[in-house]
């Protein structure tokens, strides 16, 4: 597998020599960044470039701290796979990560069909119908009164078990 990182540095590597050499060896190239950069033809040394080209530092420093905010926020979003590039919109492990369809294990590298999007939505409404019957059981067995007859009326219950508030004299009478 190609590893782009050391293949990146090399690369800069050799533009940094190059702009080097053309910088020392380049006369109307050397000198027109020489003068561009306000480095010679001023009233003292480095003077024009402190209050020319010298005085972006900072403003390259801004413009470093947006795209490394960028790149965290293109991180966030990105497939959990290492390596991958794709956006992960496809939740894996309860959420716990966002994957491409790729490298989702229900999707097995396919973009997901319309049957693939039924049978997981299925599945989905089985196990949440499975939980709230298991968590009914356990309300049950700890209130067992929880369930009323029908038609028997707890005070502040309508008939049909809606709960309504209480009525205006009856908050005002004492």
């Amino acid at each position: 597998m190609l590893r782009w990182r050391p293949i990146l540095i090399t690369g800069l590597v050799c533009a940094a020599v190059a702009g080097l050499a053309i910088w020392l060896h380049a006369a109307l190239v050397g000198h027109w960044l020489q003068v561009h950069t306000g480095i010679i033809n001023e009233s003292g040394p480095y003077y024009g470039f402190w209050s020319g080209f010298g005085s972006d530092i900072e403003e390259f420093g801004i413009l470093g701290a947006i795209g490394a905010a960028v790149y965290q926020l293109v991180k966030k979003y990105n497939c959990h796979e290492p390596g991958c590039w794709r956006i992960g919109n496809h939740p894996a492990a309860g959420g716990q990560f966002l994957l491409c369809y790729r490298h989702h294990p229900d999707y097995r590298g396919k973009k997901p069909t319309h049957e693939l999007i039924e049978r997981l939505h299925r599945q989905h409404q089985e196990q949440q119908a499975a939980l709230h019957s298991k968590l009914e059981e356990i309300y049950d067995r700890l209130d067992p009164g929880r369930g009323e007859a029908p038609g028997q009326v707890v005070p502040g219950q309508a008939a049909d078990g809606v709960t309504t508030p209480p009525r205006r004299e009856e908050q005002a009478a004492p």
